[in-house]
């Protein structure tokens, strides 16, 4: 009985130790695409709570505009969902993480449901 409470044990810190992160999404609920995006620094490790933010231009003429902002989590992931499927111009992605900041532009028309990976303090 005694090894029984042991092994049980084991398994239980076996999967606290395994799961992952949860990783935190904004919903702009606008469309059906959806962009992960992996901030990393020079040295490829994850950047915990880099800032993730894009402004968005939709409906007709584009004249409604929607501001999104989301923070990493330990694994330097964040997801940005509900995104359009078609956009005139492509997506400015502002990320931000202590002095350090990176644009990127994303063509949402033909990476929907994509992921990206920045590199903060590189090239």
């Amino acid at each position: 009985m005694k090894k029984a409470f042991i092994v049980m044990v084991l398994l239980i810190l076996a999967g606290i130790a395994v799961a992952e992160e949860n990783v935190p999404v904004v919903d702009a609920h606008i469309g059906a695409c959806a962009t992960t995006v992996t901030v990393l620094d020079s040295g490829g490790k994850p950047v915990y709570n880099a800032k993730i933010s894009v402004d968005i231009r939709y409906g007709f003429l584009g004249i409604r505009k929607m501001s999104l902002e989301v923070g990493t989590n330990i694994e330097g992931k964040a997801t940005l969902a509900g995104l359009p499927e078609k956009s005139k111009n492509p997506l400015e992605f502002q990320v931000t993480s202590g002095s350090l900041s990176k644009k990127v532009l994303v063509d949402i028309a033909a990476k929907c449901k994509d992921a990206i990976q920045v590199i903060l303090g590189g090239q």
